[in-house]
């Protein structure tokens, strides 16, 4: 599994012109699961980034997470995170999990994120979405459940 992280001061999530998800600070989580991944894969990806030190504490370290905070975090399915653009002009998704699994480990990564104490909101799974955000830093950072980062 891969998750691109950004701090964010705001997001959001519309399809189709309406407004599916939005919070304020917190965490944007972009997610990709790719073919192979398991339920413990987006256990330990949820655990890894509810836990992640990247807000700031009195002395301006980053040294709170997204729950000593209190943020809140967007979650949206990303597929395209497994493409592969090695060879040729047309990135290849062979990588990529199947739809119903990959659809499955996203619900579950958010259900561990749900029971660490976040307030969550979502995209919708295989939708065009357009997604917004304010990025607080910017601080962005790449995290996988694998050893490719």
């Amino acid at each position: 599994m891969r998750a691109v992280v950004q701090r964010v001061k705001e997001a959001q999530v519309t399809v189709n012109e309406s407004l599916v998800g939005r919070i304020s600070s917190g965490l944007l989580i972009l997610l990709g699961v790719g073919e192979g991944d398991t339920e413990s894969d987006a256990t330990y990806l949820a655990e890894k980034i509810a836990n992640l030190r990247v807000f700031p504490d009195d002395a301006g370290k980053m040294n709170r997470s997204v729950l000593d905070v209190g943020g809140e975090v967007l979650a949206v399915s990303q597929f395209t995170l497994y493409g592969d653009c090695r060879k040729g002009r047309r990135p290849s998704f062979s990588g990529a999990a199947t739809p119903d699994v990959a659809n499955e480990l996203y619900l579950h990564f958010v259900k561990v994120l749900k029971e660490q104490g976040l307030r969550v909101e979502t995209g919708v799974f295989q939708a065009h979405m357009e997604v917004g955000l304010v990025n607080d830093g910017p601080v962005t950072l790449i995290v996988s459940s694998g050893g490719e980062f």
